[in-house]
């Protein structure tokens, strides 16, 4: 399926149910891919309406409007989406926005009341990757492969269990058919993005 008829079916889906996330989040991503990042943006600000902590929707958000020119309401909407992802605990999302904050010369908020890097390590728990906090470590990695490993190196038991509760909505929702190679890709895609795994890091690890 091309990125028009990916664009179209989730355009289908999300006029069926305007209230699911999951399919503003797809759309959005489609949108941006067809390079339609005004588009895109207002799909991931969808997201938001509909779960105001979802704190990549903010980082997607963010970088849409970027590239579609629009560097003040990107700033807008990056620097709430650091204050939501620093006081949630998304570690991940809370750096790529800081990041992008830093490129357009802004400076990240200091949030009152969020635990720094510095002292949740000095906790001496396993520390999940994703949120910063500290958990417990999975007992085994939840599936062969490098991306596996990296999942057990990296992601705490709790923020694994979160994800499988995730999983089973982005299937409900999307109405994925994990028999099917492009549904099982698009389940994939959405659990490397929920842990943190970017397109960058998933090319070394299946690379090694």
């Amino acid at each position: 399926m091309d990125t028009a008829q990916r664009i179209a079916q989730f355009e289908n889906m999300a006029a069926a149910d305007p209230s699911n996330e999951m399919t503003h989040f797809s759309l959005a991503r489609a949108y941006v891919e067809a390079g339609r990042f005004e588009e895109g943006a207002a799909s991931y600000l969808r997201c938001i309406d509909i779960v105001p902590d979802m704190s990549k929707a903010y980082q997607m958000a963010g970088d849409a409007l970027l590239k579609a020119g629009q560097k003040d309401r990107a700033a807008d909407i990056l620097l709430k989406g650091y204050e939501v992802a620093a006081k949630k605990g998304d570690r991940m999302p809370r750096d790529a926005i800081a990041d992008l904050l830093r490129s357009m010369g802004k400076s990240p908020p200091e949030i009152k009341g969020a635990p720094t890097d510095e002292q949740i390590a000095a906790t001496g728990s396993f520390i999940c990757a994703k949120t910063g906090r500290p958990g417990k470590q999975l007992p085994a990695p939840p599936f062969r492969g490098p991306v596996g490993q990296w999942i057990f190196d990296n992601i705490s038991a709790e923020t694994w269990n979160a994800w499988i509760g995730q999983g089973t909505k982005v299937i409900n929702e999307l109405r994925l058919d994990l028999s099917r190679d492009q549904d099982a890709e698009t389940y994939d895609r959405y659990m490397r993005e929920y842990l943190g795994i970017d397109d960058a890091l998933y090319a070394r690890l299946v690379k090694t």
